[in-house]
């Protein structure tokens, strides 16, 4: 009996050795890297100190801090919305340069909007470019453009489909009726139809994860047999810039997860937002320009 306290009285003079020289160390490599400054902020027990104390300090970093572009497009969002909905115009820009066809925006979206099976609001096309050997693979991320004068909108039978004052092209789940003239309207193929399927189709039940409500548009409808009229089931669906973030003070889904740091997403009107300063440059080309379309998603080339 002895001879266990004596072991657990050394054990318990090991770990605080232990946490000493983990402090030491740390000491020790911020001084050797010019760091010394932060070792005041270092308290002795620093490794004891359990997470829920300092969580609010790793879970609510300060709001729009200098420096970072995610950050300084989240505050121009912020602005954006203090202003009345007509005097905004939401847009995209796309850096080209930057995509490294991770499709981590794609993956992001699906998740995001719980999309099912066949339903993709941002694909990425692949393209081999250039002379053998000097080829490379070209990516292009293709969002909805939310057209100016949008294609899709006047072809609607029962005006489903309609632009908001902000810019952004919407569909009513209510109102749409299936049709699909809009899908072939557009030119850019950034409409598809919700068939109703699921990814456990033919297995013996589908998941909970499938049956989710979708956050689109605020409404948080759910796909479920028999409330078709009630949820986006037999309806085109289309990317809406992930308006359910935006009006929350929130940036897109595949805006803060793009591993290239290749999307950018504010409001045009803003004359020092980072899209107007983006689309000031001589690198800027949308697609389809000739058709009269005035898409509302730019790419640097």
């Amino acid at each position: 009996m002895t001879k266990q306290i004596e072991t657990k009285e050394k054990d318990k003079e090991k770990g605080m050795s232990t946490g000493s020289n983990r402090r030491d160390f740390l000491l020790k490599a911020l001084s050797a890297a010019g760091l010394a400054s932060f070792a005041s902020i270092l308290p002795a027990n620093a490794t004891e100190i359990p997470r829920e104390e300092v969580a609010h300090v790793l879970d609510m970093p300060e709001p729009f801090p200098n420096g970072g572009i995610l950050e300084r497009m989240r505050g121009e969002l912020h602005r954006a919305l203090k202003k009345p909905i007509e005097q905004r115009k939401w847009v995209m820009v796309i850096d080209l340069q930057k995509c490294i066809g991770c499709k981590a925006c794609t993956v992001s979206c699906i998740s995001e909007n719980n999309l099912p099976p066949g339903v993709v609001y941002r694909p990425v096309t692949e393209e081999e470019v250039g002379v053998f050997p000097h080829v490379r693979r070209q990516f292009l991320p293709r969002p909805c453009f939310h057209c100016d004068n949008p294609p899709c909108v006047p072809v609607c039978p029962v005006k489903a489909t309609y632009k908001r004052p902000d810019g952004i092209v919407a569909i009513d789940y209510d109102q749409c009726i299936g049709c699909r003239y809009c899908i072939t309207a557009c030119p850019y193929g950034a409409r598809t139809f919700d068939y109703g399927e699921y990814y456990e189709n033919g297995t013996p039940e589908i998941l909970p994860y499938e049956l989710r409500p979708s956050p689109e548009y605020g409404e948080n409808r759910v796909r479920t047999e028999g409330e078709d009229n009630k949820s986006p089931k037999g309806n085109a669906r289309k990317c809406q810039f992930c308006l359910h973030k935006i009006t929350n003070g929130m940036l897109p889904a595949c805006v803060t997860t793009c591993l290239g740091g290749a999307t950018f997403f504010g409001d045009y009107n803003d004359s020092e937002s980072l899209v107007r300063e983006l689309i000031g440059t001589d690198r800027v080309k949308r697609i389809k320009e000739e058709l009269g379309t005035e898409p509302n998603c730019y790419y640097l080339v």
